[in-house]
């Protein structure tokens, strides 16, 4: 059975993108692949360095949604990232094997740095050599990720062909990415050009997965549309970054295409379409959101199952990364 893994950061609420495009699909491979996700804590702090409690909660916060979503913490494994040393230890190697050219072509670390790139941390530029430590710590050959990744995934399996080409050996394996059918790509509310994030200023401008139907259906009647009806066909919704959007988070909660969602409610106006897609978020939402809040009302519990997947994980990983280091040459007395 193939390993997958795949990690989130806790920074922020989760939201309605981050469900359709990662959480259903980590919940989905649970019958076919042996899991292991991540909330990775160690990332968070790339770029949103933080003392005190704020980061340990969103951490069990994370995890709690996770669990709400589907994932099964018995059958597979789910843990805080900063738990399993193992990770610090392979990405200091991968930090050493890893070319600082590579590095530089790294597009995410500039569209994220900015015009503010001299102040960036450090760990935000070697950020693709800890996510590398993350899935081959565990010799994971499955990873599900968006377009937003895939550079990652490449850098990942250079560092692993360089460490297995300077040590004369075949120990890490090659990555391949998962892919899970066309992923919905949730756009913000108020920008249908932009991605729904957890960083954009307005909340308006997403679904959080903790939102109560009357803010769903508020922030649904809100959206930005534009002023003509929903289109007949999908290729209508050409030049109509709203109206494509909303009708994307409809065909992918529903499992459908574009084409079955227009076929139903094309020619309508926004208004009646909204209620609608309102109702459907409020259905799919409401059990996930109502259970979160159920596990957080006992936070050790949540605790308890994170500390049960950090020892699974790095019964998994230490070995591994041990051996790592005996390849490298460290004394072991």
């Amino acid at each position: 059975m193939q390993r997958v893994f795949s990690g989130v950061q806790p920074t922020g609420i989760a939201h309605l993108g981050n469900y359709l495009g990662a959480f259903r699909n980590w919940v989905a491979l649970q019958a076919s692949h042996e899991c292991i996700y991540c909330v990775v804590d160690l990332h968070a702090i790339t770029e949103n360095w933080q003392t005190g409690g704020t980061l340990a909660q969103q951490t069990r916060e994370m995890a709690a949604m996770l669990l709400a979503c589907g994932i099964d913490a018995q059958k597979h494994i789910l843990f805080a990232q900063s738990s399993v040393r193992a990770h610090a230890q392979l990405a200091w190697i991968f930090n050493c094997v890893a070319r600082i050219g590579w590095l530089n072509r790294m597009t995410q670390f500039k569209d994220k740095a900015g015009k503010n790139r001299e102040n960036a941390s450090s760990g935000l530029y070697v950020y693709p050599n800890l996510m590398a430590a993350d899935i081959l710590a565990y010799h994971a050959t499955g990873v599900p990720v968006g377009e937003d990744q895939r550079q990652h995934l490449e850098l990942a399996n250079d560092i692993a062909q360089k460490f297995n080409h300077d040590c004369g050996t075949e120990f890490f394996p090659r990555i391949e990415p998962l892919i899970m059918g066309p992923a919905p790509r949730v756009m913000s509310l108020r920008d249908g050009t932009k991605k729904m994030s957890k960083s954009d200023a307005s909340d308006q401008s997403r679904i959080n997965l903790t939102d109560d139907p009357d803010t769903i259906a508020l922030k649904i009647r809100r959206a930005k549309t534009d002023p003509e009806p929903l289109p007949s066909e999908a290729r209508g919704l050409e030049h109509r970054p709203e109206a494509r959007n909303l009708v994307g988070i409809y065909a992918a909660l529903e499992s459908v295409d574009h084409a079955a969602v227009l076929r139903e409610h094309g020619g309508k106006g926004f208004g009646t379409f909204k209620d609608t897609l309102a109702a459907l978020l409020i259905d799919k939402l409401r059990p996930i959101a109502a259970e979160a809040r159920r596990l957080l009302d006992d936070p050790s519990s949540v605790d308890a199952v994170l500390r049960d997947g950090a020892q699974r994980a790095a019964a998994i990983a230490d070995p591994i990364v041990a051996e790592a280091e005996r390849l490298v040459g460290f004394l072991r007395p």
